[in-house]
């Protein structure tokens, strides 16, 4: 693990650790709580990140931070738990990564509707036990509103400078994820943790 993902994952992890003693018994509530950290942690340093290559890249530059940095830090995060971690969107901006499930379609919906009559899309998150196909999951998602720093790749497609629309149309050739506004829903942080696992 390269050192910035060490100082990404090595608080999370703690915190799932710590979580996940006593898994069988472990009361729902310590679930969502250790997944709303897990989440906030992860949108707190992509965040971060974002900020600084746009100070020093600017918006084409930075796209890199969404595009490499953050599934990586997602996927090691998911090895190191065992629970799958990703970013899904209300537009699609790579089909293979954030292409919501059933059920985040579903909470997302739902996250829209809870918008439309002025809940802070900040506050939002879901979680539920669920029985799948696969076996049993406890699912979280933490909604992710729109930010000034996006807009300069996910904002008004004509207001997205040639620089950047010439590498977004490059790293994904079926980009869906535009034309938002400021304070729009964008998509959420999503995690899937297993539970009939001995």
């Amino acid at each position: 693990m390269n050192k910035k993902l060490a100082l990404i994952a090595f608080p999370v992890c703690a915190a799932l650790l710590m979580a996940s003693q006593g898994r069988g018994e472990e009361p729902l509530a310590a679930r969502r709580e250790a997944a709303q950290k897990t989440a906030l942690d992860f949108m707190r340093e992509m965040g971060a990140d974002l900020q600084k290559e746009l100070a020093k890249s600017g918006p084409a530059g930075a796209v890199s931070v969404c595009s490499d940095l953050a599934p990586r830090v997602a996927g090691q995060i998911s090895r190191q738990t065992g629970w799958k971690v990703t970013r899904i969107g209300t537009k699609v901006r790579d089909p293979l990564l954030g292409l919501p499930d059933a059920w985040e379609q579903k909470a997302l919906m739902d996250f829209a509707e809870r918008a439309s009559q002025g809940e802070d899309i900040d506050k939002m998150s879901f979680s539920e036990v669920v029985n799948e196909p696969a076996g049993k999951f406890f699912r979280y998602l933490k909604a992710i509103a729109m930010k000034p720093p996006c807009l300069a790749c996910h904002g008004p497609e004509s207001q997205i400078a040639p620089e950047v629309r010439k590498v977004l149309s490059e790293r994904y050739p079926h980009d869906l994820a535009t034309d938002y506004q400021l304070g729009d829903l964008r998509g959420a942080i999503s995690i899937k943790e297993p539970l009939d696992q001995n």
